[in-house]
């Protein structure tokens, strides 16, 4: 019985619409598996802890300053709250600055070098420097101080020649003693201050939040009477469209170079988005192709199906016959386009890593998953088309 259906199947079926119905289901399904992958990808590049930027997750924010704002340009307790209820903030942070008058200047004749200076504290979780002595209380021998990198590059390739100064390298900074000097109502006190690390994450001199809060109430200001004109956020996607747009609508501003991605972003997500729906509408169209296909080959072997059938052949036993000549096929075509888009993953994933950028090196399990699940669509599709002309041509 078998072979008997194999000749008239063989007979019935075409050749050219049999091709075109593989070419338009194999390019639809790369298609869909390529959108699952670049934005399974993208979300590798975002949320992967080897790709974590310890400085770009780490947005310093202050209000926008104009003529409306001008004056005014605190952070209230209300902005405050709404940054930490949104989905794409961690964690919120206050950077509490200095009310008083400060100067650094260098006991040393050999490194003269004084200047006046404000400074700022911020909760520990959200400094890039890991030092034992970021403490201090007032038994401390020095106030440990964090200098971000760009004061250093600005004092060593255009103050040093201005001045006819030495230039320094961070190890030699870190030996230097600075003497500390505040301003009060009851005079100037002084202290000894160190530099302890340099930073890349926040733009401003660091002091211990200890420091800082003695320091406001000493010289008769304090943090509760006024409010901070900047905060520190942790998001895990400083490209976030949504968090840009809220920056934009809040009159909030940041580093524009932290978050520059969030156009790229847009457009990757367009171009997944197009690819995706591409492929979704050629899936559709093969999908039909493959219908037509198989009606096609049982309308030409319509005389022969419905003499089988007197002669004792089930539908049953029929239906199960064309599955197996038609769906393989299908899942033939699915290995493949998992095969191609695994040398793709490999691929790219050798490229970007000379970059420095780490996704893997196999597709991902959303991908496994997408073609699973094409799998079983194709396979239903397959068998209500089979069942239904069989019953049609009983």
């Amino acid at each position: 019985m078998n072979k008997l259906l194999k000749k008239l199947i063989k007979a019935a079926s075409g050749r050219t619409r049999f091709v075109m119905a593989v070419i338009g289901l194999s390019v639809a399904l790369i298609l869909i598996f390529a959108a699952v992958q670049v934005q399974s990808n993208y979300d590798e590049l975002l949320h992967s802890k080897t790709n974590q930027d310890s400085v770009a997750n780490f947005l310093v924010l202050n209000k926008v300053l104009n003529k409306d704002t001008y004056g005014h340009a605190s952070i209230s307790n209300d902005d405050i709250t709404k940054l930490k209820q949104q989905s794409f903030v961690d964690e919120v942070g206050i950077l509490t600055p200095s009310r008083y008058k400060a100067s650094v200047e260098s006991y040393s004749n050999k490194f003269p070098f004084s200047t006046e200076i404000s400074f700022e504290a911020v909760p520990s979780e959200f400094i890039d420097v890991n030092s034992k002595e970021w403490n201090w209380n007032e038994n401390s021998n020095f106030i440990p101080m964090i200098a971000p990198n760009m004061f250093l590059d600005f004092y060593n390739f255009q103050f040093s020649f201005s001045q006819n100064l030495p230039q320094l390298t961070q190890d030699v900074v870190k030996m230097i003693v600075f003497k500390v000097n505040i301003q009060t109502a009851n005079g100037k006190i002084s202290f000894n201050g160190r530099i302890v690390g340099f930073s890349d994450r926040i733009t401003s001199l660091l002091v211990p939040q200890s420091f800082m809060d003695w320091a406001n109430q000493y010289s008769g200001n304090t943090q509760a009477t006024q409010q901070p004109s900047r905060v520190i956020i942790k998001t895990k996607d400083p490209g976030n469209p949504l968090l840009v747009q809220y920056l934009k609508d809040n009159g909030l501003t940041t580093d524009a170079d932290k978050t520059r991605f969030s156009k790229y972003r847009q457009i990757v997500n367009v171009v997944v988005n197009i690819s995706g729906g591409t492929g979704i509408i050629m899936l559709v169209f093969a999908l039909l192709i493959f219908t037509l296909f198989i009606q096609l080959t049982i309308a030409s072997c319509k005389s022969e199906i419905e003499l089988l059938i007197t002669l004792g052949a089930s539908p049953k036993q029929l239906q199960r016959f064309l599955i197996k000549q038609f769906y393989p096929s299908n899942i033939i075509i699915i290995v493949i386009a998992l095969i191609i888009m695994s040398v793709l993953q490999f691929v790219a994933h050798g490229f970007l890593q000379q970059q420095n950028i780490f996704v893997s090196w196999f597709i991902s399990i959303t991908t496994i998953a997408v073609a699973v699940a094409m799998a079983l669509i194709l396979f239903l599709t397959n068998y209500f088309t089979i069942k239904k002309y069989i019953a049609v041509k009983q």
